[in-house]
């Protein structure tokens, strides 16, 4: 007797469907799991059959074999517990099996019988719901599954007993509810930043179109506070974007109780980053802190300290708004749409360019110290600002700053105008000005005459590659969202030329 079962494997953020055929034969007592599994599925022998006996059950005296179809796709992972379990019991008669067949099962079994967590748990639901079946997975699993729609039938058993009960008709479980993580209610404010009305502005701009940005200054100049700050005023995430962030999360397993959050991701890695960790790899080809901070903020201290070969591979997911990891065996594709926010030192000591400091070293301490930032790098970040030093008495005579309840609201109102704009054009998920498609740059910016000719005389004078040129022109269109207008002006050109090139005035400064 055969006996089928549905779950899924992941590549990427992307459950493909799998079919678990459990096959009981005359033979020597035995089990066998074949379909290209993994050290975790080859274990899963002896897990299901420790669970099966604490939940009452003994394997028959038999041949049991399973097969993992399709065979030539790769199996990863602890969740073909459940569902290897479950063609079992089948079977044996335990549970229906015309039931199961309305299902996808994914989930990992402890000696005791009870079911444990797993990562994927969202995108397994959501693929469930598209084939129109249901889900059955780990009781701490429910409340992110559930997030899934409530169309799809979810089940959460926290045991093999109990869900033999529950399609006994003995013990019918719940159906989960979707949990929501509550946010500490005293997040970093820019109330707390005093001074530094330059960065200030700089950050809000920003955040208003989604641009890269890059603080350069000396060491205690805020920039790393700034940075942590840009969440408060960034717009909490549309649907569509919280269902990718936290699918991303799932598949990393890093969604704690099920429970997601509309604020977008903000990743900070230390400087020690190995490539992997920043792009994703590894074994199983998990994603990375690009990845993770997929629709939210990439913040990168001490820039220059990461390794050039890690720095230089967040080129392509800038670019393109996904990460592909390429492995022999197989390929990986995340999404990686993110903002990158940079912040570095002017050179080694850290005090290039400050007044009444001279290095020892000299302009090349800085030079040699900003070379290890790669061009085409650089060229990649609109936003370049200067975080100078803030003076002591700076620090007693001023009065908070604006709070970011205010600024939010404008950047709130800048996206909404931009979100209107994209949705007119047909562009699917396109929001913001920052990922606005080359073949369309000119016409959103709609330049007036004066900022045009100084956008030409700038480009033409301080040699703005075709990248520059696009991205000045994204930066200036924000701008002018910011202030309501129809129109880009010349004011706006001038002040998006301006932060290009500040990062550049600090180079031929030191």
């Amino acid at each position: 007797m055969v006996s089928r079962i549905s779950t899924v494997a992941f590549q990427g953020i992307e459950a493909v469907p799998v079919d678990v055929q459990v096959m009981v034969a005359p033979g020597k007592m035995s089990m066998h799991i074949v379909g290209l599994p993994d050290k975790a599925v080859a274990e899963s022998r002896e897990r299901v059959q420790s669970a099966l006996h604490a939940s009452g059950l003994t394997m028959p005296p038999k041949k049991v074999t399973v097969n993992l179809a399709p065979a030539d796709l790769p199996k990863e992972g602890s969740h073909f517990d459940l569902p290897i379990a479950l063609g079992l019991m089948a079977a044996l008669g335990a549970v229906p099996a015309e039931v199961l067949q309305q299902y996808v099962v994914l989930g990992e079994l402890s000696l005791d019988g009870t079911i444990a967590p797993v990562a994927g748990v969202l995108p397994a639901a959501i693929a469930a719901g598209a084939q129109g079946r249901g889900l059955i997975c780990p009781k701490a699993c429910g409340p992110e599954a559930a997030w899934a729609g409530e169309d799809v039938d979810i089940v959460a058993p926290a045991s093999l007993i109990s869900l033999a009960n529950h399609f006994r008709g003995t013990q019918v479980l719940s159906r989960p509810q979707p949990a929501r993580r509550e946010l500490p209610a005293n997040l970093p404010d820019l109330a707390d930043i005093k001074g530094q009305e330059t960065a200030r502005r700089v950050l809000e701009v920003a955040a208003a179109g989604g641009h890269n940005l890059l603080m350069v200054g000396p060491p205690g100049s805020g920039k790393s506070m700034l940075a942590q700050r840009l969440p408060s005023i960034l717009p909490p995430l549309l649907p569509a974007e919280l269902l990718e962030v936290s699918m991303i999360a799932s598949i990393a397993g890093q969604l704690a109780g099920g429970r997601l959050s509309d604020r977008r991701p903000f990743r900070a890695p230390h400087h020690s980053a190995s490539m992997a960790a920043m792009v994703g790899g590894g074994l199983r080809a998990k994603p990375g802190e690009v990845s993770l901070a997929h629709n939210g903020v990439l913040f990168l201290d001490e820039f220059p300290e990461f390794t050039p070969q890690v720095l230089d591979s967040l080129r392509q997911p800038l670019e393109t708004g996904e990460c592909v990891i390429a492995r022999a065996n197989h390929r990986v594709s995340y999404p990686a749409r993110i903002q990158l926010v940079a912040a570095m030192n002017p050179c080694r000591c850290g005090m290039a360019g400050e007044p009444g400091h001279s290095c020892a070293r000299g302009p090349r301490c800085a030079a040699d110290y900003q070379a290890r930032i790669s061009g085409p790098l650089m060229d990649r970040i609109d936003l370049r600002v200067e975080v100078p030093a803030v003076m002591p008495g700076d620090l007693i005579r001023s009065r908070p700053g604006e709070p970011s309840a205010a600024v939010a609201k404008r950047v709130a109102a800048a996206r909404a105008i931009q979100t209107e704009r994209y949705a007119a054009l047909g562009l699917e998920g396109v929001s913001v000005n920052a990922h606005c498609p080359t073949a369309l740059v000119e016409q959103v910016a709609d330049l007036d005459e004066g900022g045009l000719q100084l956008l030409a005389d700038a480009a033409d004078k301080m040699r703005f590659s075709a990248r520059a040129y696009h991205r000045v022109l994204k930066v200036a269109r924000t701008l002018a969202d910011l202030d309501g207008a129809a129109q880009t002006g010349r004011i706006h050109v001038a002040e998006a030329i301006s932060c290009r090139v500040a990062g550049e005035r600090l180079a031929s400064a030191a």
